[in-house]
């Protein structure tokens, strides 16, 4: 398979940042990920207007999860032939149709039809959007570029929960939608607008892709990744996705400001990105593992609660600054679990995490019918307190 790492590496030391493409992608990835949490505060309102439980209801978004994570394996190599900010450009425009397709859907099983191509569409975004940044973005101001992108990324999971909300409390599903899809519509215009001159294509033999694939699993460190990252998905957004349900259900809140407390934990990323300098310094990556299952523990464990909306505001906080401790260690280990294969390893490692998340809003749908919002969302945080430590025992040994 041709390697070009090194040409594009000398291309992107010797330009400059193209911060407008880069504004235009971030726009695209913050609706993206707008979308793939829109429908967390609406399940009590769809489970309502379509006669259905709530594990019914949750189709919608395990739909969207499952194809964003399975079109991750699709979008690398298809970016890689026709040029990463293209696709992704293409992509956008394909969010705007198939979230207006949301918008009009007549019955549940239309909708959840609908948000299986919005996911579909939708998982170009953010990986393609990052490889592209890596591309032209030189070594020593990437790591910075990449967080203020990320920004972008961030508040879609704050807008998507606020939207939801707003929708199941006030306006129904339908013009939230029509939002959404407005939103991409004016984030394609931009990328189009601020499209690179000129984008080089690298074109790769299929069966070169399915041994780059191979070669990451045959890794041992990238089976432990890969499968720590499986387990928090499950739980983490199995038990997240439900939040929102648990408030309104457990303090009689308007969905409106369940997704708004709920919108805090994205405002824990933002922390991380202020702290991680400090906390990556003094705690190391086994340290930011294990301390952020501890605040994810909490964090769950204190919603699981019957307390009040502020502790319920504040462990939300805390569960953010948690999971991107987490999170982002897992995400800069796989970058890295095989270096000769980073573009396969990390197209592999977006996808088994949505596939984990899909499968956990599938059970927690389940067992919440049974036992209730309380007990899934406490028992996820002691699990993920359990992961959280075994990855970072095994992360020591690794490093040693």
């Amino acid at each position: 398979v041709p390697d070009t790492a090194a040409a594009t590496l000398g291309r992107a030391m010797s330009g400059r940042t193209p911060t407008r493409s880069i504004v235009a992608l971030s726009i695209g990835g913050c609706g993206s990920a707008a979308a793939l949490r829109i429908c967390d505060p609406l399940l009590p309102y769809l489970a309502r207007e379509y006669d259905v439980g709530l594990a019914a209801a949750a189709q919608t978004v395990t739909a969207f999860a499952i194809a964003y994570g399975l079109l991750q394996l699709a979008y690398g190599p298809i970016g890689d032939r026709y040029g990463k900010y293209r696709v992704v450009t293409i992509a956008t425009i394909g969010c705007a149709l198939t979230t207006l397709a949301c918008a009009v859907a007549p019955t549940l099983p239309a909708l959840v039809a609908a948000r299986a191509f919005a996911g579909a569409t939708a998982g170009a975004l953010i990986p393609l959007s990052l490889a592209w940044i890596g591309d032209v973005v030189a070594y020593e101001r990437r790591q910075s570029v990449l967080a203020r992108y990320l920004i972008g990324q961030m508040f879609g999971i704050a807008l998507g929960q606020v939207l939801g909300g707003i929708g199941a409390d006030r306006f129904g599903a339908g013009p939230v939608f029509l939002a959404l899809a407005a939103w991409f519509a004016v984030a394609a215009v931009l990328m189009g607008r601020y499209a690179p001159a000129s984008e080089e294509a690298v074109h790769h033999g299929g069966r070169g892709v399915v041994r780059r694939f191979l070669a990451v699993l045959d890794v041992r460190w990238s089976r432990v990744v890969l499968l720590t990252v499986f387990v928090e998905g499950l739980l983490l957004v199995g038990a997240l996705a439900f939040v929102p349900t648990h408030l309104h259900r457990v303090y009689d809140l308007p969905l409106t400001a369940a997704g708004a407390i709920v919108m805090l934990y994205a405002a824990g990323g933002f922390v991380y990105a202020v702290l991680s300098p400090v906390l990556v310094r003094r705690l190391g990556e086994p340290g930011l593992a294990a301390g952020g299952g501890v605040l994810l523990t909490l964090c769950f464990v204190g919603l699981a609660m019957r307390t009040t909306p502020a502790v319920a505001a504040i462990a939300c906080l805390a569960g953010g600054l948690g999971f991107y401790m987490l999170h982002n260690t897992l995400q800069v280990n796989a970058t890295q679990m095989a270096p000769a294969q980073s573009g396969s390893s990390l197209a592999l490692f977006a996808c088994i995490l949505f596939l984990g998340q899909s499968s956990g809003v599938t059970l927690a749908g389940t067992l919440i019918e049974r036992v209730g919002t309380g007990p899934v969302i406490a028992g996820a945080g002691v699990l993920l307190l359990v992961v959280a430590l075994v990855f970072a025992l095994a992360l020591r040994r690794h490093r040693a």
